[in-house]
């Protein structure tokens, strides 16, 4: 790792925690990455008001985090790198609720017609692997980082 990678790596994670009512330099960064990603059109003016908290929320939706509109760790992750963090592998055989929101986002694009009961089968593992073939990827059946960040641009 180069000093400005750990540098940057390091300071990502001493970023505030910024919610409804905080002001700032740190809220006109938010702002800026929420606009980046087409989640926020207003002024970058440094207050997380309602509009700022409510793209924050839609932010943390499309990358399958809690929904809460706190900038914590992990949205500030995601915002830097533009995709979800820390989603488990999943694969034949996996349960839970990861799985039932994988399940109902190939359901949502048409890919799952099925019961979403959180159960990774041989049914999720096919309409995964057809949806990573149409998506450019590796059809292996496995949904590690690259198919959820796919995920993550599909209708949810």
């Amino acid at each position: 790792m180069t000093a400005n990678t750990q540098t940057t790596t390091t300071a990502l994670f001493q970023k505030p925690i910024l919610k409804h009512g905080s002001s700032g330099a740190e809220v006109v960064e938010l702002q800026r990455l929420l606009a980046h990603w087409g989640y926020y059109y207003g002024l970058f003016d440094g207050i997380f008001n309602d509009i700022v908290e409510d793209a924050v929320k839609a932010y943390q939706h499309r990358v399958f985090l809690e929904e809460d509109g706190i900038v914590g760790p992990l949205t500030w992750k995601a915002l830097y790198t533009g995709a979800p963090v820390n989603m488990p592998v999943l694969r034949r055989g996996s349960s839970g609720d990861a799985v039932r929101t994988l399940q109902n986002v190939l359901y949502l694009n048409g890919y799952y017609p099925y019961i979403i009961d959180g159960i990774f089968g041989p049914l999720t593992e096919v309409a995964v692997r057809s949806f990573q073939t149409d998506s450019g990827l590796v059809p292996d059946g496995i949904v590690g980082p690259r198919t959820w960040h796919a995920l993550s641009k599909a209708y949810h």
